[in-house]
């Protein structure tokens, strides 16, 4: 077929039809590649949502003759980054011989076990619950959606007439039920009472196209979608303003960030009651106009209507009781207010599962909210880690879109708590809950790490990110900074790490840094002074200028980043760790070494002050004494090096041999050695350690601390 160029308002026609050609006669090649297509605009579906399969032909391997085999993406997939080793490959025949032995819609589950009987290739992926609403559908290409427009037409109170209208009866209609092998024989059913329909609307749910060609499955999936997107924009605003119009009026974006950041960390204390939770913040403005409406109150106890939806966001938002402008720098304050609403919303969650659960149902899961709502300044969410925070984000802005598009045209409905109930705690999903990796040891954390641009910060920052924290990256020098983010983007991905840059020795810099952090993460719980400067001279060589830098990075920005780093943990009221990077030079005395001697034997005992002083609060803080850390250090690449190679009679490329030499064990220190450091005292071995020094600098009997 050729393909023309196709133009759409609503969804993206991203088919190249030179790169498809050169797949041309390989069907899987092209199913990867439509997939990843539809993944890439998340008005089609969302990370982890639908699920796309052809049918081909191949050798079978035991009798040597061809026989249809349909791929399928496999459990727990996403099409947007889609590889072949995603999806679940089964040989059709024997998938719809199961038909035979399917005992009725109570024994549902039983069904998904057996799909592995019907495996073709053996290192496929495990096939999903919806495998057989693709396999009892006899087309060779399929597409299963949850795009918004769809949807909010499958969620109106009259979905099905408008499906028919809208599409004179071109679209099927299959009133919702929990996805599997029932819902696959009532789709073939539906298709074999009009033969004639180009898809299948599944009520409260999503969205089945298909073509006979990759291209044609595209394409027919696209149209769809854009008619219903173009009805909904057509009657947009006929019925009134969308959500009942603005009940109050946003704050400008630079005090919604502000607000944001101040509360942020305050929310993640609460969310955290049970496990460490990380946060993100949107204040899209598709956000504010469903959170600053008179229509929330109505819509938001509702709950959303997708499965998938719900599955990621909870069944309902916490929506906070307070006015955009409050006054949140009274902490306890704030906290007395909102905590009535937090037992409010856990009485509700476990009430709802009491009052649905049945005999064999898994345990209740935690109670606190997932999406928490401030009207005039955005929309916070929280979970374990930062990328499932982000996702369902993104799913409750479908939501969203969704009851936009269904109040356009319509009224919006939300499944029934029961059949919710069912779906969020499906032993199904359970089973699928159990077989997650368990988490790192730093998992929920997110760190703030001065100077992780390079040497040792960068060494820690990666690997506190190694152990599943993440990670403020930062540093007073712009390009070694922007470096260090490429860096971090390639190996990590952008819901590992975010890039600010700080002057230790400003307060602005250390202010606008952690509220970064609460915007990224929540807030933070584990900080790192690690920068630094080196300056070595003779007493009559050092100037006053020498010394008050010394200080002023040294101690001075230790002792502010820490002060900012504890109005945060305290805030959370989780407690946290103190990390400070100081040196063997704080315990020892040298040549030439007035000036940082001095500076870092005051670090060492600031820590000591600091670490009785926070105790009260959990807040743990220890030491880690470097020496002649040389690797990647803009320390040793200037006079600092060329000072201690002085100070010893030795040349510059003697350094490293020099320092190894001098230590009982005769080891050269590299930066992941101090990283490692870190991460005893923060990864759970240490919890109740605090006031310690940890050398490591190869042995250095001077240096010992008693």
């Amino acid at each position: 077929m050729s393909v023309e160029t196709t133009s759409f308002k609503h969804v993206s026609f991203l088919w190249d039809e030179n790169k498809a050609a050169s797949m041309a006669g390989d069907e899987v090649a092209l199913l990867i590649y439509r997939s990843n297509l539809l993944g890439a605009d998340l008005r089609l579906t969302n990370y982890g949502g639908g699920n796309t399969s052809c049918k081909t032909y191949e050798k079978d391997p035991l009798t040597g003759e061809q026989t249809e085999v349909m791929w399928v993406k496999g459990s727990g997939g996403d099409l947007g980054t889609l590889k072949k080793s995603g999806l679940a490959a089964l040989y059709l025949d024997r998938l719809r011989r199961l038909k035979k032995i399917y005992r009725g819609i109570e024994f549902e589950d039983e069904m998904v076990e057996l799909f592995n009987y019907s495996i073709f290739d053996l290192n496929s992926k495990a096939p999903s619950i919806d495998t057989p609403l693709h396999g009892f559908l006899p087309f060779k290409h399929i597409d299963h959606l949850h795009p918004d427009a769809a949807i909010a037409i499958a969620a109106a109170k009259d979905g099905k007439e408008i499906t028919q209208r809208l599409f004179n009866g071109t679209i099927g209609w299959v009133e919702w039920q929990r996805p599997g092998f029932d819902l696959g024989l009532k789709m073939a059913q539906t298709l074999k009472e009009s033969p004639s329909i180009r898809g299948i609307m599944l009520g409260s749910h999503g969205l089945f196209t298909w073509g006979d060609t990759a291209y044609e499955s595209y394409i027919n999936t696209l149209e769809v979608i854009e008619r219903c997107a173009e009805f909904i924009e057509e009657n947009t605003g006929k019925k009134g303003p969308v959500f009942g119009g603005q009940k109050i009026q946003s704050l400008e974006k630079a005090e919604r960030l502000k607000q944001a950041a101040a509360l942020a960390p305050v929310l993640r204390g609460f969310c955290s009651d049970k496990q460490k939770m990380v946060g993100h913040f949107t204040d899209d403005d598709r956000v504010l106009q469903y959170i600053n409406s008179n229509d929330l109150e109505r819509l938001a106890p509702m709950g959303t209507s997708c499965p998938d939806h719900f599955l990621r966001t909870k069944i309902s938002p916490l929506v906070l009781n307070l006015q955009p402008g409050d006054d949140l720098s009274n902490v306890q304050s704030v906290k007395e207010k909102i905590a009535p609403q937090f037992e409010e919303y856990r009485k509700m969650y476990a009430d709802y599962y009491t009052n649905h659960k049945h005999p064999n149902s898994p345990g209740i899961r935690d109670a606190n909210p997932v999406v928490i709502i401030y009207p005039g300044v955005g929309m916070f969410t929280f979970s374990k880690d930062k990328q499932t925070a982000r996702v369902a984000s993104e799913f409750y802005v479908n939501a969203i879109n969704v009851m936009r598009g269904s109040e356009a045209i319509s009224e919006y409905t939300s499944l029934p708590r029961q059949e919710a109930f069912d779906i969020e705690y499906w032993l199904l999903e359970e089973a699928k809950l159990q077989r997650m990796p368990k988490p790192k040891a730093l998992s929920g954390r997110v760190a703030l790490v001065t100077g992780s641009a390079g040497g040792i910060g960068k060494a820690i920052a990666k690997k506190f990110a190694d152990e599943g924290a993440c990670i403020v990256i930062n540093d007073n020098d712009a390009q070694r900074l922007e470096s260090a983010n490429e860096e971090f983007q390639k190996q990590y991905g952008k819901d590992v790490f975010t890039g600010v840059k700080l002057d230790v020795t400003s307060a602005a810099d250390i202010k606008a840094a952690f509220e970064a952090a609460a915007i990224a993460f929540g807030g933070a719980d584990i900080v790192v002074n690690c920068a630094g400067l080196s300056i070595s001279k003779p007493i009559e060589e050092h100037t006053e200028k020498d010394w008050d830098l010394l200080y002023d990075v040294l101690v001075k920005g230790q002792f502010l980043v820490t002060q900012a780093g504890v109005e945060v943990m305290r805030k959370q009221g989780f407690g946290g760790d103190v990390l400070n990077i100081v040196s063997k030079n704080a315990l020892m005395s040298g040549p030439n070494n007035a000036g940082y001697g001095s500076a870092k034997a005051a670090q060492l005992h600031l820590s000591r002050l600091n670490a009785a002083e926070l105790g009260k609060d959990h807040i743990r803080v220890n030491v880690v004494n470097p020496d002649a850390v040389i690797s990647d250090s803009k320390i040793w690449a200037g006079a600092w090096a060329e000072g201690r190679a002085k100070a010893y009679g030795i040349k510059v490329e003697e350094l490293p041999a020099y320092y190894a030499k001098r230590t009982l064990l005769n080891e050269i220190i590299l930066p992941e050695d101090i990283a490692s450091a870190c991460f005893a005292f923060t990864g759970g071995l240490l919890n109740k350690s605090t006031g310690n020094v940890l050398n490591v600098d190869g042995g250095v009997a001077t240096a010992f601390v008693r």
